[in-house]
């Protein structure tokens, strides 16, 4: 059974980050991406991630204000797009990002891809004078595989906070998670119910069912055991208090052993301009 997480104290932090965040991809309708974020605030959530390519950052911004929650108590995430990378368009694009959002800073900003008009010195230049000037609290990159996450290392001033990627049963990414590891990278898990496929497994049913619990919580209590951060999207309210209530779902070992042996390398995400 589960133990709810009565407040937004109740949820695991990575340094500063709460390990569950409302995700916000694909939420396009700007009236209900501003209120899943709304509601997510109020029932607890205090990490909200976004980006530039979502279309989505004024409705977000519209709902973190909408919100009876401060804003300093929000940490919020965006990205910058893979055609807005060339140093001058990272700091136009960011700012017109808190535009959008109607914020002062965001808590963390991401490298989308690195693609396209990424380049690590020009690119990363940028983001250490977003750093430094108070506009971003935390330099983070986003599908970044190891030799990736290594060069920014080197080039950048600020440390890499967090590589946001795909992670979830099925793509279990250990490789990538022993490096971040290894520097002191947060993980943070997009797709983290694989685009609805855990819902679809027997082991996950089987151990959803043993718990009392939903797959979906399954799945991101399993992350949260790995130490990895979680952004699923949700809109509706029973969607948003299912992923909610994973706060309180406790795996034990024999659970962990079966959802270890289920990584596939299965990718939901996997475009052409992919460093992989």
């Amino acid at each position: 059974m589960t133990t709810p997480a009565r407040t937004a104290s109740d949820v695991p932090h990575a340094d500063g980050m709460p390990m569950l965040g409302i995700g916000t991809w694909q939420n396009e309708d700007p009236e209900e991406c501003a209120d899943s974020v709304r509601t997510a605030l109020e029932m607890g959530y205090r990490h909200v991630d976004t980006a530039q390519a979502y279309g989505n950052e004024a409705a977000v911004g519209d709902g973190i204000a909408a919100a009876d929650v401060d804003r300093e108590d929000v940490f919020l995430a965006t990205k910058v797009w893979i055609d807005n990378l060339a140093h001058d368009d990272v700091l136009a694009s960011t700012e017109a990002s808190l535009d959008r959002l109607g914020v002062d800073y965001v808590d963390l900003l991401y490298v989308h891809w690195p693609a396209r008009t990424y380049d690590p010195a020009q690119t990363l230049g940028a983001f250490d004078e977003l750093a430094e000037d108070g506009t971003i609290e935390r330099v983070g990159v986003s599908n970044f595989e190891p030799e990736n996450l290594e060069t920014a290392r080197e080039v950048l001033d600020a440390d890499v906070f967090a590589n946001q990627v795909e992670c979830h049963p099925f793509l279990q990414q250990d490789e990538l998670r022993a490096a971040c590891d290894e520097h002191d990278v947060e993980v943070v898990a997009y797709s983290p119910l694989a685009r609805g496929s855990v819902f679809d497994e027997p082991v996950v049913s089987e151990i959803a069912q043993k718990h009392d619990v939903s797959e979906a919580q399954v799945s991101l209590a399993w992350l949260r055991e790995q130490d990895v951060t979680a952004i699923p999207k949700a809109t509706g309210h029973a969607h948003i208090e299912d992923n909610w209530l994973s706060l309180g779902v406790d795996l034990d070992d024999g659970d962990l052993e079966r959802i270890a042996r289920l990584d596939r390398d299965a990718r939901e995400v996997d475009p052409g301009f992919a460093p992989w």
